[in-house]
């Protein structure tokens, strides 16, 4: 491909949408009190303005960490993340753009330590989506598209980071659980999300001698703006989760504890590895 290929491509699409126009409301409060269980710490979450990302940010606040806050474009959802982390006593700043520009990943990163005054948890979250029939639906672009923001954006994340982060930090990167099941109607965006389990694995082997813990998860069907907002037909919001053996989608508070377990030292002997918050789906690992 030439340069000129792989130029970030702000989309026009909905997506990944507004929260703050979404019915019912996602659950993204913390569900208990907090423990400092993060206190001090410093974290970088993308697409954290809404969906899993607004739930793992209140919780990191309600641990003990700032937060940095990365978005697309959705500048109402992302002040009112900010304004909830505030809320738990904690900082937070918004920094918007397209994750998958390497020069804006580097800014991020850079302001976040700037700001904040370091970097502990990178949580790459950011992700999309567009469902499809048949595989030659799947325009050249689309396939570029979906893998700068869900894969591309990781590396680059990454390589900005590494270089503040510590003996103790953690890396945790959002997989899918159609890495494992697969899915008809989602073939770009499963494909990038074998991408993310594989490197999660690797970069866990290529970072664990600095100290540094890499690891994934991978939720199932999950109440965001992602689907009904572009992410999947209309036809099937209806019935959106009801195949899990829970019979219902999860929500955002249901998946960010699994975020925090991995960020702090509770999983301190745990590194390349996956958790599933999947309503009950039994997967490889």
């Amino acid at each position: 491909m030439s340069d000129t290929d792989v130029q970030p491509m702000i989309h026009e699409d909905p997506q990944p949408g507004h929260e703050s126009q979404l019915e019912p409301k996602p659950d993204w409060q913390p569900r208990y009190p907090g423990s400092g269980r993060l206190h001090g710490k410093v974290a970088l979450v993308t697409g954290g303005d809404s969906g899993i990302g607004r739930a793992v940010a209140a919780l990191y606040a309600r641990e003990g960490a700032d937060v940095a806050i990365v978005y697309l474009r959705e500048h109402d959802d992302a002040q009112k993340t900010c304004g909830i982390v505030e809320s738990e006593g904690r900082r937070a700043i918004r920094i918007a753009g397209d994750v998958g520009d390497k020069d804006f990943c580097k800014q991020a990163v850079e302001r976040t330590v700037a700001e904040l005054g370091g970097l502990d948890i990178l949580v790459n979250n950011a992700g999309e989506q567009h469902p499809d029939k048949n595989i030659e639906d799947i325009t050249e672009e689309q396939l570029k598209r979906t893998f700068q923001t869900n894969i591309f954006a990781m590396f680059y994340l990454v390589q900005a980071a590494q270089k503040h982060l510590q003996k103790g930090s953690a890396i945790i990167n959002c997989t899918s659980v159609t890495m494992y099941k697969g899915s008809s109607g989602l073939l770009d965006y499963s494909a990038t999300k074998g991408a993310i389990t594989a490197f999660t694995r690797s970069l866990s082997e290529n970072l664990i001698k600095d100290g540094i813990r890499v690891n994934a998860v991978a939720p199932g069907p999950i109440w965001t703006p992602l689907n009904p907002m572009g992410g999947a037909p209309p036809e099937k919001l209806k019935d959106f989760g009801k195949n899990t053996p829970m019979g219902r989608p999860g929500q955002p508070n249901e998946v960010a504890p699994a975020f925090l377990f991995l960020a702090c030292e509770d999983s301190s002997y745990m590194s390349g590895q996956v958790l599933h918050p999947n309503g009950g789906e039994i997967v490889g690992s």
